[in-house]
């Protein structure tokens, strides 16, 4: 991806993605065209301080999978392989698991074809159609792509969980219906 690209794409995803998803609005934003995205909070392997990513992810078997567009110099992956156990903010609710790096080829083609299916227009950001391109020109691809999945192990803090911010969306709902019944 460009460098301009990934600049805008991290002010997207820093400034309205994880806005959105804290503030629960993730299930109502996503579908085939915009893409499937869900949100990491990953542990910082220098600071400890809790970070947001957003990510496209694809379910299979029990698992999450996801991939790193950025290869192996995005800082999250970095952190997750530090700290692998995170929680992870789905559309559905959220999830504690443990990131483990998937490195089987068969696997590893199957799912990163449907994540970047359900990566919507950004999964044509890799330079090809995943719908159409053959599994031959695919797997020389994707030999650079991380393939991560999560081990579902427990139950994390959703929007309208502690440390959500859902609670900012139901404030406004109350106060511009306050606002509309006074007028």
């Amino acid at each position: 991806m460009p460098p301009l690209m990934r600049r805008i794409f991290w002010f997207l995803n820093k400034f309205f993605m994880v806005p959105m998803f804290r503030l629960g609005f993730g299930p109502f934003l996503f579908n085939p065209l915009s893409g499937y995205i869900m949100v990491l909070k990953v542990t910082g392997r220098k600071s400890g301080k809790t970070y947001y990513a957003p990510v496209n992810y694809a379910l299979k078997d029990g698992y999450v999978y996801f991939v790193s567009g950025g290869r192996k110099t995005s800082d999250w992956y970095k952190n997750i392989l530090v700290t692998p156990d995170i929680e992870v903010i789905l559309p559905g609710g959220a999830i504690y698991g443990h990131v483990e790096v998937e490195d089987d080829p068969e696997v590893r083609r199957i799912v990163i074809r449907q994540v970047l299916k359900n990566a919507g227009f950004a999964g044509f950001f890799e330079g090809y159609n995943p719908y159409k391109i053959s599994d031959n020109e695919l797997t020389p691809k994707i030999s650079d792509l991380p393939l991560l999945r999560i081990k579902p192990i427990g139950i994390g803090n959703g929007a309208s969980d502690p440390k959500g911010w859902a609670w900012v969306t139901i404030l406004i709902i109350i106060i511009l219906g306050i606002f509309l019944l006074i007028k």
